[in-house]
């Protein structure tokens, strides 16, 4: 398959909203990254991942070779502002998880369009799910508080509610956009605390930002989709 070819495939079935909201997503973060003097490796991280979020909402395999871009710039500022939660959970689960997506996802193709079957999960896989969030939560709080994390609170929620979420997105589960839509507003008061104490992250709170939205939006699409696949 051609490159052209597999692009086109990627951008079937898009509608209104996401050919407008992509573009000037990332137009507002590469314009605000250079006023604000962001770092260039937060301006390809942000670009990177409101590509994969945008491209996984729409079902779209294309969404993890951005995934795997940004997972590594993400890890490097992680690192940088000693947010050592969020640099284990990208390095050591994203990281493969993007390759392992990839290989689930594309044995649950629609043949017409090209994207994902959309799945849920039964009640008591939720319930049970939710139970293991809270736990592991509570254990990685104790730990990130041990070794001196600049905000042990929301980066071991937020840690461990995206490792939850990452799953669910492979098993290609409506209820990964309820986890995400936590993770992303959680992220955005982490980034920002994190730049008012100095860091050039700008970019990366706007990326936040964008994922916060994102995740009500497609959250709304899959549920529309599942629900009229029950009619």
């Amino acid at each position: 398959m051609s490159v052209l070819k597999f692009i086109r495939r990627e951008l079937k079935g898009w509608g209104k909203v996401e050919r407008v909201v992509f573009p000037l997503g990332i137009l507002a973060i590469i314009i605000l990254s250079f006023i604000m003097n962001d770092s260039k490796v937060a301006l390809i991280s942000a670009v990177c991942g409101v590509s994969y979020s945008i491209f996984a909402g729409k079902g779209k395999i294309s969404c993890y070779f951005f995934g795997l871009c940004g997972t590594l710039c993400y890890s490097y500022i992680s690192l940088k502002n000693h947010l050592f939660g969020n640099l284990c959970l990208y390095m050591l689960f994203y990281l493969p998880m993007q390759v392992t997506g990839i290989f689930k996802w594309k044995q649950h193709l629609k043949k017409d369009s090209q994207e994902i079957e959309k799945t849920e999960l039964s009640k008591r896989d939720g319930v049970v799910y939710l139970v293991l969030s809270v736990l592991l939560t509570f254990v990685a709080y104790l730990i990130l508080y041990k070794i001196h994390d600049q905000s042990p609170i929301i980066d071991s929620i937020t840690t461990v509610f995206s490792v939850i979420g990452m799953i669910l997105t492979v098993k290609r589960c409506i209820e990964q956009w309820y986890v995400w839509f936590v993770v992303n507003g959680l992220s955005v008061v982490m980034w920002i605390k994190a730049y008012a104490l100095g860091s050039n992250c700008f970019a990366t709170i706007l990326m936040w930002a964008i994922y916060f939205v994102l995740s009500i939006y497609f959250l709304y699409t899959w549920k529309k989709e599942l629900n009229g696949r029950l009619k």
